[in-house]
């Protein structure tokens, strides 16, 4: 059966990379997230962009780079999620997009943590949407002077209005310089208050643009409800650039937070009734005939290696494709084989630890039998000693113990018996018998009975006389270590330390107010 086996596992292994390779020809993601219902005739038509996109579990490659996106700056990528900043001082960093979005309406879905030991927290996270990448810069650790529309969950109150954490809408024609005295309210083309820091869920932010209208729905993060979205602005006519990049950025500054995004998803959208977009436009001339050419390569390849098999073994050829495959009774009885195999090794290893206690008790008869043929015989009428009655109670139950163990080790030696015969009686029918049951059936009564013994034997096991007669003596008492006076003094200079410690950190996180 092993001959199957393997040229079973070389054609699944070449039908995975064929299937592979048809998919990303065809590339026909036919709205796997229906968020638009399909009852609402208005509603547009969503399609996923996988190449805009990202999420968990296989988030980032060995390398530690995203799949189409590109991070720079504090950035670290990780297999569920990418941190744009850690929690230190003055860290900036940013994900974009490496491939230029070339439709004009569209959906992003982003999740993400923002999370901070303190309770005000620094600097926020900006979504970009631009007509070029801004790497670096001051807003947000984002370029300044951007060209489209940025989305800005700010955290620290610069303006000292009492504000923040507030969702900012701003947008920029690559000539205004962002505003962080007023925390941009007043570039702001919509905003809303939400508090996003330190929620037992991830945030979700869904940002749309259709129609030139713009609309932001925030999920809070109190629920595990992943579609439980609040409004939180719309803007009409707002014309953003028709292609443009992708980003995430996020920055630090004398207050620091975590922020973690775990997924970018975007989709496209077109209007109810218009012709969909054909899958082949997806993809550019030149990497589909690059995916065209290594798919005809693999294709020769699996040919040859059909070819070379046959001719390796012309014993199989003509076989039928269902025999090549494990059935369902087949399985079964492979499982039941692989269960009597670690019974029985559980049986020898339990007969080995016997045979271990059986020489250690044998030991034990020939010493004390020694024992008494020096101590306790009479040399005068060569009989035993009858002033010993405790070490003949000892010998008596040392025998009985070996002659239960004995009886023990018969007990296994059948079990083992039983097994082979059941294993073999299994190999040679190739199938599951009513004598087979009751073959296991009674190995557990047989394997419950020497339990039983053994616990028995282990209770009725009396110590060793020696071990009665040596007591160690008792520790004396152990005078306390700690007065009255001592504890008292001990609280007074741990409550004087607790309060210096308090008035310090009000000083700190006065002096931690952050300025442009």
């Amino acid at each position: 059966m092993a001959v199957p086996i393997g040229k079973r596992l070389v054609a699944k292994s070449y039908l995975l990379i064929s299937v592979l390779f048809i998919t990303l020809k065809s590339i026909g993601c036919d709205d796997i997230a229906a968020g638009a219902s399909t009852s609402d005739p208005e509603a547009p038509h969503r399609r996923f962009e996988y190449k805009y996109s990202f999420k968990g579990p296989h988030l980032s490659l060995t390398d530690g780079s995203i799949p189409f996106w590109i991070h720079s700056g504090n950035a670290i990528p990780s297999a569920d999620q990418v941190r744009i900043t850690p929690s230190l001082r003055s860290q900036k960093g940013s994900v974009w997009s490496k491939n230029m979005v070339l439709f004009e309406s569209w959906e992003a879905v982003v999740t993400f943590r923002v999370s901070g030991r303190g309770r005000m927290g620094a600097d926020g996270l900006g979504i970009w949407f631009t007509s070029q990448q801004g790497l670096d810069g001051p807003v947000y650790g984002a370029a300044d002077k951007w060209n489209g529309i940025g989305i800005f969950f700010d955290s620290f109150d610069n303006d000292g209005k009492k504000n923040n954490p507030a969702i900012v809408v701003v947008g920029n024609n690559g000539k205004l310089v962002y505003d962080h005295q007023n925390d941009g309210t007043t570039q702001a083309l919509g905003t809303c208050l939400r508090d996003f820091r330190n929620k037992p869920y991830p945030i979700r932010a869904k940002i749309t643009y259709y129609k030139k209208s713009l609309t932001v729905m925030i999920n809070n993060g109190f629920t595990p409800d992943k579609d439980d979205y609040e409004f939180c602005t719309k803007m009409d006519n707002i014309v953003i650039p028709k292609e443009g990049f992708f980003g995430i950025s996020a920055a630090t500054g004398g207050l620091a937070d975590d922020h973690d995004v775990l997924s970018f998803l975007l989709f496209r959208l077109t209007e109810p009734g218009q012709q969909k977009p054909p899958t082949e436009a997806a993809i550019p001339k030149e990497e589909k005939d690059k995916y065209q050419e290594e798919f005809e390569n693999f294709q020769q390849d699996l040919d040859k290696k059909k070819e070379e098999f046959q001719k390796e073994h012309p014993d199989v050829q003509g076989e039928p494709i269902e025999e090549q495959y494990e059935s369902v009774n087949d399985r079964e009885i492979r499982q039941v084989f692989e269960g009597q195999n670690r019974i029985h090794l559980e049986i020898k290893q339990l007969h080995r630890q016997l045979a271990m206690i059986l020489d250690e008790q044998r030991r034990y008869v020939s010493v004390i039998t020694d024992e008494v043929a020096k101590k306790g015989i009479n040399a005068e009428s060569g009989q035993p000693d009858a002033g010993s009655p405790q070490m003949s109670s000892v010998i008596a139950t040392q025998q009985e113990v070996l002659k239960n163990l004995n009886d023990l080790r018969l007990s296994f030696q059948e079990s083992l018996k039983q097994v082979g015969s059941v294993q073999h009686q299994g190999n040679a029918a190739g199938l599951g018998t009513y004598e087979t049951v009751q073959h296991f059936n009674e190995i557990k009564e047989h394997l419950h009975s020497v339990k039983r013994d053994v616990d028995h034997l282990v209770q009725r096991s009396p110590p060793n006389p020696a071990e009665k007669m040596l007591k160690c003596p008792d520790f004396p008492p152990i005078p306390p270590c700690l007065s009255t006076l001592h504890f008292v003094v001990f609280v007074v200079i741990q409550s004087v330390l607790f309060f210096c410690y308090i008035m310090y950190k009000s000083q700190q996180e006065a002096a931690a107010k952050k300025f442009f």
